[in-house]
Order: structure tokens, then C-alpha cells, then sequence
């Protein structure tokens, strides 16, 4: 079975990219995947995986 490991401080650095108006890039995406797949990712880390993704489905940040 496929590992995904998510490295320490990904999320910070995705909400930061994203903030400063970039897109996600693939590296973000699959970032997001293994944050998504992650159990023992903090509430707060947590909470800001779902803001981001439902930006995404709403068309605010753009998937490049």
C-alpha cells in the first residue's frame, strides 16, 4: 500500500502561498492529500486544510 507522509509545517507554507496570491501547484495538491489522510494532524491544522479546499470549490484560490 501506497505511504503518504505529510512534512512538518506543508500546510503553513500552502496557506502562506495562497495568501500571497499564487495557485496551488501539483506539490500542494498531493500536500493537501496527505494532510487530508494524516490522522494525527492538529484541529487547528485540521481546520485550516478545510478552509482552503472549500475556497477551491468556491473558485477563490485558483489550481494551477
Amino acid at each position: 500500500m501506497l505511504q503518504v507522509q505529510l512534512l512538518p509545517g506543508a500546510i503553513n507554507e500552502i496557506m502562506a502561498s495562497v495568501a500571497d496570491n499564487f495557485p496551488l501547484t501539483i506539490s500542494d495538491r498531493y500536500g493537501l492529500m496527505a494532510a487530508v489522510l494524516d490522522d494525527s494532524i492538529s484541529e487547528e491544522e485540521r481546520r485550516s486544510v478545510d478552509r482552503l479546499l472549500r475556497s477551491v470549490v468556491k473558485g477563490r484560490v485558483e489550481v494551477g
